[in-house]
């Protein structure tokens, strides 16, 4: 009979045997291992149970984008989001802002590294231009004689002009009486007075073609041609066929097509990289795939205050008319090159606005998130100034969740100090006697039990962080005056029973009591 049982007992255990390892075949091999251990060891067993409903109790719930927002019991966050409830860890304690993630957690969110190297930052600024007419080759044409333009050759803006091309006829009396006074001088034979006449007609416009014809006819000519000081382009014409001029009025403008400027802006945070000198490639979407190579002619010395841009100017030949004033251009201009320095991919960079951040790969699945100072940027690449050193391994991929994960965790280590010292654990004195003053907005205030929940800014006397907490009143704090959302500060000090009492209370902003 002993012998069946015996038997019965074997097969029962082979059964229980055969159970677990098909369950850890398809639930996993931790599962298969807490079976059998619960199994082979009843207490074992019991204090696992115990263990683990330990762990499920919440030690109090957070706000998920605010860690500093906790509270005793679900419920929402400012925001509106569900509290996420935070329970003890076991095992090994991490460092503060350590994580820990599994490979295969790893592997699903696909987290990539690259080490911190030591090497030049090649970088190229990448901006736009618009090419305009080079300032320093544009001729205006004034009139030097009132009379009536009798013929303009040239009839709109951007008609071509030629070198000593005809312009317009003019009609003066005025340069009627110049000619009639240069043939008296040449009938004279008076040198002085011939070179003088000579000079006259000049001043007013008169080419050395005509004079020589007027020398050798020894006629007036009626109407005076004007001839095109240089070859380009009409621009601003600002009269028309038969109209009357007047002395120094402004007739037109001639602008030369070649060379060309090509003016672009660079922020100021570029400055730095950038030379008078240094090469440009341009580009344009009129004549694709062409390029064009040039080299910073001039770096305006005055930002735009309203961009924050500052205007450099390029000067390039433009024989071929390819390039037109106003067309839009791509401009890559070769960065100073730097001396070495630390460097990272710039995906691994992540910027909350008052500060950069990297997440950093400690080894065995263990990530955490530091700051850094960084200096000049580049489209792939970013200069390390302090915070890492050389080979080191940062994250490039999925960096973002790993440094909520990390920020979280660094507050919770830091929430978990605060609250061993709250309760006489702390490294210090273990007693706060001497009274603080803090500042905070009330939240709520529970006036049969005298109680005032308030939301306070860090305590740097107590090593507090800021966070929200419910304080006793003393007797004398009147409350009558106090509403909730009210700015306040306060006096608070921690009493013999280990509380925190406020005994005080006024105005944040004024200093005074309320009303």
């Amino acid at each position: 009979m002993k012998g069946l049982f015996r038997i019965f007992g074997l097969v029962a255990l082979v059964i229980v045997a055969g159970l677990s390892i098909g369950l850890g075949m398809s639930w996993g091999p931790e599962f298969s291992s807490q079976i059998l251990t619960k199994l082979s060891s009843p207490a074992s067993a019991t204090e696992a149970s115990g263990e683990e409903s330990d762990s499920n109790e919440p030690l109090y719930w957070v706000a998920p984008m605010d860690p500093n927002y906790r509270r005793d019991q679900p419920g929402k966050s400012p925001m509106g989001m569900d509290l996420v409830p935070v329970f003890k860890q076991s095992g090994e304690a991490l460092p503060a802002g350590t994580v820990e993630i599994s490979p295969a957690v790893i592997n699903n969110l696909g987290v990539r590294t690259a080490k911190v190297e030591h090497a030049i930052l090649a970088d190229a600024i990448e901006t736009v231009g618009y090419v305009g007419f080079d300032e320093r080759q544009l001729q205006e044409v004034h009139a030097r004689v009132a009379g009536w333009l009798r013929r303009l050759h040239v009839r709109s803006d951007g008609d071509p002009i030629e070198k000593f091309g005809r312009l317009y006829d003019i009609y003066s009396p005025e340069l009627i009486s110049a000619q009639e006074e240069y043939l008296i001088a040449l009938d004279s034979g008076d040198t002085v007075l011939i070179d003088a006449s000579q000079d006259k007609l000049a001043n007013l416009g008169v080419s050395s073609g005509t004079i020589d014809r007027i020398r050798q006819n020894r006629t007036v000519i009626q109407q005076i041609r004007v001839y095109a000081p240089q070859a380009g382009v009409v621009d601003s014409l600002s009269v028309g066929q038969g109209a009357y001029v007047t002395p120094g009025q402004r007739l037109l403008r001639i602008a030369s097509m070649d060379p060309v400027w090509i003016e672009g802006e660079v922020f100021e945070s570029q400055l730095a990289k950038l030379r008078v000198g240094a090469a440009v490639e341009i580009q344009t979407d009129a004549v694709p795939g062409r390029r064009w190579q040039g080299q910073v002619d001039y770096i305006y010395p005055v930002l735009n205050s309203v961009t924050r841009t500052a205007k450099l100017r390029i000067v390039l030949e433009n024989p071929d008319g390819a390039l037109l004033p106003n067309m839009f251009t791509r401009l890559s201009i070769a960065a100073d090159a730097p001396e070495p320095a630390l460097l990272v991919a710039r995906e691994a960079l992540i910027r909350t606005g008052t500060m950069e951040r990297v997440v950093l790969a400690t080894g065995e699945g263990h990530f955490k998130s530091v700051a850094v100072t960084i200096g000049r940027r580049s489209r792939g690449q970013v200069q390390i100034l302090e915070g890492l050193e050389e080979g080191d391994e940062v994250v490039i991929s999925a960096q973002f969740l790993i440094d909520s994960e990390s920020s979280i965790a660094s507050d919770f280590m830091r929430m978990s100090e605060l609250d061993e010292s709250l309760s006489g654990n702390r490294s210090g004195p273990e007693k706060t006697s001497e009274a603080v003053w803090a500042i905070g907005v009330l939240e709520a205030i529970n006036e049969k039990e005298g109680i005032a929940s308030i939301s306070h800014e860090p305590i740097p006397e107590w090593e507090w962080p800021a966070m929200s907490m419910k304080f006793s009143l003393d007797d004398a704090v009147d409350i009558e005056p106090l509403k909730d959302g009210d700015s306040i500060r306060f006096r608070v000090f921690e009493t013999d029973a280990g509380d925190y009492q406020i005994n005080a209370i006024e105005a944040a902003d004024t200093g005074e009591a309320f009303q």
